[in-house]
């Protein structure tokens, strides 16, 4: 049993790590083949596409791992069945309701953003919400399973698939790239689905049956969810949108160059995220809170000895490494892109915060500690952005990045301090 968990978590690891570089090196592909320009107007497609389908995604994910473990402890199958198909119409839905957004908001880009060419490539990125829109219940299906692992290898799966669509298309121009996007995900989301359908299957065949005295609690549970949700995902596209507004095409691709870092930083801490979730959510399930704060505080300490050798380095050479991953012609990122690196290691730290809120059962948490990042992040970006372009951004990245650690390290010493309720899995979960 302990091997194979073992190899379960380094599957995991692996196939998630090895998805981070492929999309790192995707941002970088882009940076070298595209002009300056042409990177920023990228940029802006991808964060307006993602904001939006954010926006209107219902985030059912999460209340399908954390409902989903407790109805397989329950063997509650009709229950499961009826929040999975709940779970697919209402992604469907945020997907159509998107697509449509950004199509008709597309001929007003150029407008908006005192620029050309954004119309016809955000046209064509209307469609990534529709392509994406159910991976992730095919994915909940593996968790379910326990298969974090197999679930790491269609994230690898489809970040190849990504990588080779901008290698072969970016020669041929921002549309050719988005449209070449848009068809990898097609992919990417049907092998995840069909793939989660066969693991779904695999649980007892019963009826689906009302969710009962539980359906306000899922709804409950959902709408917190699906507000943090959306306030976790547009932070940094708006961020990006508000610079593009602030200042010039130029500064946006810088800054979208020194985001890279962050990005980097949150796939080194994915895998043990995805672990925390399912094994945290189980575990809390069981009534086992000790064993999830222990957990926490080896993720802390591992965090922080990593970041401890790592930083200073990568500080240093912060220079060297911009352009050699992003060329000359960006060496305007280098500035922004230490507040990034700086960001950046301070949330992987923090980085169990994504999970813990799903584990307990409180996802309003993250409204109310992401809320705070927005609301420090977005206004200096307009400011500092508007003085100092992609420099001034990421200042204000570092800023709200400490604002969201300081308010986690209080709420979880609240929590750690709470006497453990005496309720069985039957009682309401979202406080």
């Amino acid at each position: 049993m302990r091997s194979r968990l073992f190899w379960r978590r380094s599957a995991a690891a692996a196939g998630t790590y090895s998805s981070a570089v492929l999309g790192f090196l995707g941002t970088v592909v882009a940076a070298h083949v595209f002009s300056t320009h042409t990177f920023g107007l990228y940029a802006i497609v991808l964060a307006a596409t993602g904001f939006f389908q954010s926006l209107f995604d219902v985030t059912m994910e999460e209340a399908l791992i954390k409902f989903g473990f407790r109805y397989v402890t329950r063997e509650d199958w009709g229950r499961l069945r009826r929040l999975f198909g709940s779970a697919t119409a209402c992604k469907v839905s945020g997907g159509v309701l998107a697509a449509v957004v950004i199509a008709a908001l597309a001929p007003a880009a150029d407008t908006i953003f005192h620029t050309s060419g954004l119309t016809t490539p955000l046209l064509v990125a209307s469609l990534l919400p529709l392509a994406q829109c159910t991976e992730n219940v095919g994915g909940v299906a593996m968790i379910l399973r326990g298969r974090y692992d197999i679930r790491s290898f269609f994230l690898l799966f489809s970040m190849a698939l990504r990588f080779t669509a901008i290698a072969v298309a970016a020669s041929h121009g921002l549309t050719a790239t988005i449209a070449a996007i848009v068809a990898a995900q097609v992919v990417a989301t049907a092998a995840v689905d069909v793939t989660g359908w066969v693991a779904y299957r695999r649980f007892p065949r019963e009826a689906a049956v009302p969710l009962g005295a539980e359906r306000r609690d899922v709804l409950s549970f959902v709408g917190q969810s699906s507000i943090a949700s959306a306030v976790t995902s547009l932070t940094t596209p708006a961020a990006i949108l508000v610079l593009g507004r602030a200042a010039s095409t130029t500064q946006v691709a810088w800054f979208r160059a020194a985001l890279s870092p962050q990005q980097a930083f949150a796939a080194l801490s994915s895998p043990a995220r995805l672990i925390l979730l399912t094994e945290q959510t189980r575990d809390w399930e069981r009534g086992t809170r000790s064993t999830v704060f222990a957990g926490i505080r080896r993720y802390m300490l591992l965090g922080a000895a990593l970041m401890a050798v790592a930083l200073p380095f990568l500080l240093v050479f912060t220079d060297e490494l911009v352009r050699l991953f992003f060329s000359a012609k960006n060496q305007g990122a280098v500035d922004a892109t230490r507040f990034v690196v700086i960001a950046g290691a301070l949330r992987l730290v923090y980085g169990w915060t994504k999970s813990f809120p799903v584990s307990i059962g409180r996802p309003g948490l993250r409204i109310w500690t992401h809320g705070l990042e927005m609301l420090v992040l977005l206004p200096l970006v307009g400011i500092l952005g508007s003085q100092w372009g992609a420099t001034g951004a990421a200042g204000a990245v570092l800023a709200s990045s400490a604002a969201y650690c300081a308010y986690w390290t209080l709420l979880y010493v609240r929590i750690r301090r709470e006497p453990e309720p005496a309720v069985s899995p039957a009682e309401p979960l979202v406080a």
